[in-house]
């Protein structure tokens, strides 16, 4: 059993969170010792596709037509694609519809979540559909000993104030105004912003919030993961704005590292997620002010070791078993279209 994984478009979304569910993949197999091929010249059996451009597309065309497996990864909906970049909102309805094209072309779609299945599952795609988590890899997301002052020196950072760190471009979908907004109200503590996006892209009145973020907002840009592990490490809250996912894997980043978290309240977090027990949520800025204030302060307890166990769940060893069983029952008809 012959199994690519397309990368021919890796370059455009290695920063993204697709590019990171590639990686995730390739180390997944890795893991269990499950040889894979990148090199779409040689023969294969299925190709695991992750992008939706119109090269990846084509590829899938022409796979089928030569009676090979296909199976694509629902990373992207259109709801996640609302409120992301400039025109984003206007573009969402025929960005569903090449959606609903490029997913047709498989013989089963992969998503991370029940909650994108769900989603999905009202585009009408009559295809299988398989929830597989993006994973993580916990082997390498580990605290290590003097990360805190690692980081506060990396990034010139004054010692006795506390930081804050968010991941993600920098667009409305991912909360970067409301992080700005609770910067401003908080000035006491460093707001650090992991990720960038061409500003062409940006919409105007993000790219101008950006350009008027107070001093203590900085803005490293996008970061190599080496670096991401010693932001959630050394940091003292990683805060998750953001209003749609199909699962956020800079959350299970952060949830590996044990870090002190605080999330958006959205559907997506519902089921595995509980306010105070295993995770903090907040809905509007007075409550994300308030719960910084208390997490901070140590008026609520760290629910770092607790929120860890679903990292654990989410173990790349465990995703990659999944992945060959899922394989193996495409290749052998077992499941598909």
């Amino acid at each position: 059993m012959k199994i690519l994984i397309y990368s021919k478009d890796y370059d455009l979304v290695k920063e993204s969170g697709v590019g990171k569910a590639i990686d995730h993949q390739k180390r997944a197999l890795d893991k269990n010792n499950f040889p894979y091929l990148t090199d779409d010249t040689k023969d294969f059996d299925l190709v695991h596709i992750n992008t939706v451009f119109p090269k990846s597309v084509s590829f899938a065309r022409k796979a089928k037509k030569r009676g090979k497996k296909v199976i694509f990864h629902g990373h992207s909906t259109m709801e996640d694609f609302k409120n992301s970049f400039i025109f984003s909102n206007l573009l969402a309805p025929i960005f569903k519809r090449w959606l609903i094209y490029c997913y047709r072309q498989s013989d089963l779609i992969l998503t991370p979540s029940n909650y994108s299945k769900k989603i999905l599952e009202t585009y009408g795609l009559n295809r299988p559909i398989e929830v597989v988590s993006n994973g993580i890899d916990l082997d390498f997301w580990q605290k290590k000993e003097g990360d805190r002052d690692k980081f506060y020196e990396k990034y010139g950072l004054d010692k006795n104030r506390k930081s804050i760190i968010s991941v993600g471009l920098p667009i409305k979908r991912k909360g970067i105004d409301d992080f700005l907004r609770l910067a401003e109200r908080l000035k006491e503590y460093y707001f650090i912003w992991f990720g960038k996006l061409d500003r062409k892209l940006m919409s105007p009145h993000i790219a101008k919030m950006i350009e008027e973020a107070p001093s203590n907002v900085i803005f490293p840009g996008y970061v190599l993961s080496k670096d991401l592990r010693l932001a959630y490490s050394g940091s003292d809250l990683y805060l998750f704005l953001t209003h749609e996912e199909t699962e956020g894997i800079v959350l299970l980043e952060a949830l590996a590292l044990k870090a002190d978290i605080l999330i958006r309240d959205i559907e997506i977090f519902e089921k595995d997620f509980k306010d105070g027990v295993n995770i903090y949520k907040g809905s509007n800025l007075d409550e994300f002010e308030e719960k910084i204030q208390k997490i901070l302060k140590k008026d609520l307890k760290s629910l770092g070791q607790v929120a860890y166990k679903k990292a654990q769940d989410k173990s790349i060893e465990k995703i990659g078993k999944e992945l060959i069983n899922i394989y193996r029952k495409v290749v052998n008809n077992e499941i598909g279209s």
